[in-house]
């Protein structure tokens, strides 16, 4: 990737996450302040990390262990067997940092079909939009607009391996375009970066009366591993290329029903990105660029690779919690907390939502409010709506409607 494109990349990365930004000048020789606030993770495409949908994005994106649902494709497709309806599809839009961009935004559309008891086929297409575009060669230059997008078709298989857990697989092909083609003067052609990626993923749900006696109790835990796939490159340099956001999500849900009408879930999941630490510089010869690293490679030896030690592969943790409650299945409360600390991007905030389920309609909406020592992220105020249509439902209430005589 030519530097100027890389400034670019990175520029969207920042952006895409809304972290904490800071203007301080790091001395390379500081190697406290480098080990501390050098050392965010930054890879390619990371729309691909971006809660898609707004039942999880108000509850603080918590989604490995929650209740199957439509969106279940982004978080734990091992979900779709255990899900009660045959088929639907939803889609999700989200204005995203509006308070910088004004036309930036995310489109989400999934859908899944259980083809038995133990089955179900999904897919998805995630659109993300980065706005208007103008590219300059000089300050007085009046530019040409661009329109840079990137995209994501996933496809997953699931199977119950027993009547409590479930395996699934995803594959998904990623195209990034962030220049539609333009290089600019004495620079190399940038073009799109296509890549494939697979997630594996599985399930285990049990109602705990069965175990405890407990009337009316459940509880539920996934793991996902998501994004292992080829590097990306925007230039014809095979050497240039970065990595995809590699994810593993790990998550549980306890669910209360209270009584016959009220019902109360909580949730909490915890990820780490798969992709190389930063490294302190080092001029020996034998130092080596993690980037210079294969995919299965990088993935093992995230779990080590940082340069404080244990305490910094625990700082690259990031968690989610979240609290659901269902008034008679029909309304919905929701609320959560996401917590990434400060070193390694800094987002931290809280998020809010409801939903409503109305004949064959499920609509969703969540709201974000960053921490109070996170007030200026550029994610505050970010909204997201998502409508779920119910076929099964809807196919159901029509061979019941008497036909005309």
């Amino acid at each position: 990737m030519t530097p100027w494109l890389r400034n670019i990349a990175t520029a969207f990365v920042l952006l895409s996450f809304g972290g904490s930004l800071s203007a301080q000048r790091i001395d390379p020789n500081d190697s406290i302040r480098i080990s501390l606030s050098g050392r965010s993770i930054v890879t390619a495409v990371p729309f691909l990390l971006i809660s898609p949908d707004a039942r999880s994005g108000a509850m603080g994106d918590v989604g490995a262990a929650s209740s199957p649902d439509i969106n279940s494709q982004h978080w734990n497709a091992a979900k779709y067997p255990f899900i009660r309806d045959r088929y639907g599809m939803s889609v999700t839009y989200s204005p995203w940092l509006r308070t910088l961009v004004p036309d930036m935004n995310l489109l989400y559309l999934a859908g899944y079909y259980r083809v038995d008891d133990l089955s179900a086929f999904a897919g998805s297409l995630r659109f993300f939009s980065l706005g208007t575009v103008h590219f300059r060669e000089s300050s007085d230059d009046p530019g040409i607009p661009y329109n840079p997008n990137e995209y994501a078709i996933d496809l997953s298989y699931s199977r119950k391996l027993s009547e409590h857990f479930s395996l699934a697989v995803t594959g998904r092909y990623i195209r990034s375009d962030l220049t539609q083609g333009y290089s600019g003067t004495g620079a190399s052609r940038a073009s799109p970066a296509n890549s494939g990626a697979a997630d594996v993923s599985m399930y285990y749900a049990r109602d705990l009366k069965a175990l405890s006696g407990t009337e009316g109790s459940s509880f539920a835990l996934g793991m996902n591993i998501s994004n292992i796939g080829a590097k990306l490159s925007y230039s014809q340099n095979l050497d240039a290329k970065d990595f995809l956001p590699a994810n593993l999500r790990l998550g549980g849900a306890y669910t209360l029903q209270v009584d016959r009408h009220n019902e109360v879930t909580v949730l909490l999941d915890f990820n780490k990105l798969l992709v190389p630490t930063p490294q302190l510089r080092d001029t020996s010869a034998s130092s080596r660029d993690p980037k210079e690293m294969e995919v299965m490679e990088s993935i093992f030896s995230s779990f080590s690779d940082a340069p404080g030690g244990f305490s910094e592969e625990m700082r690259e943790i990031y968690i989610s919690a979240g609290l659901e409650y269902w008034y008679n299945q029909t309304f919905a409360v929701r609320g959560g907390y996401f917590h990434e600390n400060k070193y390694k991007g800094g987002r931290q905030y809280f998020t809010l939502g409801a939903g409503l389920r109305f004949n064959v309609f499920e609509i969703d909406f969540s709201y974000l409010l960053p921490s109070a020592n996170n007030a200026t992220n550029p994610l505050k105020n970010t909204l997201r709506f998502t409508l779920k249509f119910n076929f099964s439902e809807y196919m159901s209430r029509q061979s019941t409607t008497p036909s005309s005589p």
